[in-house]
């Protein structure tokens, strides 16, 4: 022990950084294996046969089912989520109420990305007349439920939003609906629907945990080093002053 001497200042700082430098280093490899079952789970769902809404009332894990719709859109009632990006380009998503007529309920239906090149015009955009055959896929936000909060009950149609909160909309209009967001699935009545699966790869992750567990080794060196080097040091100077005995 007389051979290493980090100090007290050294040692203290390495007791606080190095354990929350190795927990975010795990912490991001367990946030890389969650990324890849939800990968996996998506890749599977995105062969299975699309179910009716009525099917999906009875199921308890409901990210990313398919499911297929037959009905109507309310062209009156749209919703645009601003300040989503693609590309780099500014842009909207448009959610307009669907009237599922097997089920005789009520969804809030994503179909997509609108370019918003000027803040001064309203997005443009058409809405089938006609009855639609849709299939899409339930989304739920990660890491919240899948209902999120309206910023006002009231203003113009359509109305710009950076949140949806659905069960509040039909209230508001006085139908019988369900609190959950379907995203189509290329098609005739869709828009841009490139949906990314999540925000960021599990690749990402693992790389981001190597660099945690890098900066932990590399504090574990410099503080090594500092402690032997402190050591050589008053070795030194204890040489220095030892006291002198003639021959």
């Amino acid at each position: 022990m007389s051979a290493f001497r980090p100090g007290i200042l050294p040692s203290l700082v390495v007791a606080l950084v190095l354990p929350l430098l190795i927990v975010l280093g795990f912490w991001q490899l367990s946030r890389a294996e969650e990324k890849r079952a939800l990968l996996s789970s998506h890749e599977a769902r995105q062969h299975a046969a699309p179910i009716s809404l009525a099917q999906l009332e009875q199921r308890e894990d409901l990210a990313n089912t398919r499911i297929r719709l037959s009905g109507q859109f309310d062209a009156g009632h749209s919703l645009l989520l601003d300040n989503r990006t693609h590309n780099g380009q500014v842009g909207v998503e448009l959610l307009q109420p669907f009237y599922d007529q097997p089920s005789g309920l009520w969804i809030l239906v994503n179909r997509g990305w609108l370019p918003w090149p000027d803040r001064r015009n309203s997005p443009q955009f058409s809405t089938p007349e006609q009855p639609q055959e849709l299939i899409g896929q339930v989304y739920l936000p990660p890491g919240a439920s899948f209902q999120l909060r309206a910023d006002q009950p009231g203003g113009d149609w359509p109305r710009l939003i950076t949140k949806v909160e659905p069960t509040p909309l039909w209230q508001q209009l006085g139908r019988g609906g369900l609190a959950y967001e379907v995203r189509l699935e290329p098609g005739p009545a869709s828009y841009l629907a490139q949906w990314p699966v999540v925000a960021m790869s599990p690749e990402k992750h693992t790389g981001y945990a190597v660099q945690w567990f890098a900066l932990a080794a590399a504090l574990c060196g410099l503080y090594l080093y500092l402690g032997w080097r402190n050591a050589r040091e008053q070795q030194h100077e204890h040489n220095h002053e030892s006291p002198q005995h003639p021959l």
